[in-house]
């Protein structure tokens, strides 16, 4: 099924837009390549891995291209180093980042199994719960995000590049505003896992199982 939503052919503006941001992240790697180094190289090179996520999920057009560019502005920002000079920023991409990849991060334990679906067709609860539950549990997938992030770049300032601003204030600051993008994210799930190009298991199976009726039907009629 990976494969079936990777390859498939991208049709309409909003799947070409998302595809045309991935053709910039791997013009981004290479301008990484020759007018950088390896640090930036191997940032750009994470942000396409995140962008290609969704072609392999088959999300919705509208999430997808939020993923890619969210990212490729995360990136670029540090790469120009937009975070010293514009004090705001590091806040703004801290609260969108975490909030797209916190949604992502549903998605794809939903699509294994880890939690309930909550996708076009997806059998599941009613009510608040309904709202709640997703909303708590993308919240938690977005705080361990966090965590990990802050400890990537508390490695990356102590082994590779002490330019890397890392502090207390920063971690926890970050870690925040990453929780109330992440909510955000996860009261809008519902939305954001809707229109999916995924196949579903239940549609294959009533398909299936239409197959062998008929098959059973025409048996008996023969």
């Amino acid at each position: 099924m990976i494969t079936e939503t990777f390859l498939r052919r991208p049709s309409g503006a909003g799947e070409w837009s998302a595809d045309a941001l991935r053709v910039l992240g791997v013009l981004s790697v290479l301008a990484g390549g020759i007018g950088w180094g390896f640090v930036e190289v191997a940032v750009f090179a994470l942000t396409l891995l995140g962008m290609l996520v969704p072609r392999f999920l088959g999300v919705r057009p509208g999430f997808d291209i939020a993923v890619g560019g969210t990212l490729l502005v995360a990136a670029w920002s540090g790469v120009f180093e937009l975070y010293t000079s514009i004090d705001w920023l590091d806040v703004v991409i801290h609260f969108a980042a975490n909030g797209v990849l916190a949604a992502l991060i549903f998605v794809v334990a939903a699509r294994v199994g880890i939690v309930a679906d909550v996708g076009d067709g997806a059998p599941g609860e009613i009510g608040t719960v309904a709202v709640i539950r997703p909303a708590v549990l993308t919240t938690v997938f977005g705080l361990a995000a966090g965590v990990l992030w802050e400890m990537g770049e508390w490695a990356g300032h102590t082994y590779i590049d002490s330019a890397i601003y890392v502090g207390y204030d920063d971690t926890i600051g970050d870690l925040a505003v990453g929780g109330l993008g992440s909510l955000l994210a996860g009261l809008c799930i519902r939305w954001l896992a809707a229109d999916s190009r995924w196949p579903r298991a239940s549609t294959e199976g009533a398909a299936l199982k239409a197959i062998k009726h008929k098959r059973s039907a025409g048996s008996i009629g023969g």
